[in-house]
């Protein structure tokens, strides 16, 4: 077992770690963050997608251990404090009807957090590159670009 010690949505965390345990097993099994979701193991889909020190990772293809003394963010953190409140883009997913069945959705909004902080006013084209290392198998995407172009644009109001 190995010690780490990290933040995870704000709060500072210890735990003992099996080293070779994934941060999605992690975040799923001992803190109870099941909104990143398992989808593939084997980085191809997104749908774990978190943030580590503020930049979205696959957190199936990052060993807990890595995130020690960093910090981790999920979908589960990305929101205010208060009953209701949604990120700007969690908020234009919603509006715009960007997921479905909603399995891809919390990968889908940590990778266009990331992407908004990069390049606040992307073109629709920068959003269906700055994405597809996300897979949605519902949707066809269009409502997904249209969501993170709507967060764009209430950005800038």
């Amino acid at each position: 077992m190995t010690k780490i010690e990290l933040t995870v949505d704000g709060a500072a965390v210890s735990d003992d770690v099996e080293p070779r345990m994934l941060l999605v097993q992690y975040l799923r099994e001992k803190l109870g963050k099941t909104g990143t979701v398992i989808g593939c193991d084997t980085s191809n889909c997104g749908a774990c997608t978190v943030h580590l020190d503020g930049t979205s990772v696959k957190s199936c293809n990052v060993l807990a251990v890595q995130a020690a003394g960093r910090t981790v963010t999920t979908i589960e953190g990305l929101a205010g404090t208060a009953e209701g409140d949604l990120h700007p883009v969690q908020a234009a997913f919603r509006e715009c009807h960007g997921l479905q069945c909603g399995f891809c959705t919390p990968g889908m909004i940590m990778q266009a957090v990331d992407l908004l902080a990069e390049n606040p006013d992307p073109t629709e084209e920068e959003v269906r590159l700055g994405m597809e290392g996300n897979l949605c198998r519902c949707t066809g995407y269009h409502n997904i670009v249209r969501s993170v172009l709507h967060a764009a644009d209430g950005a800038k109001a």
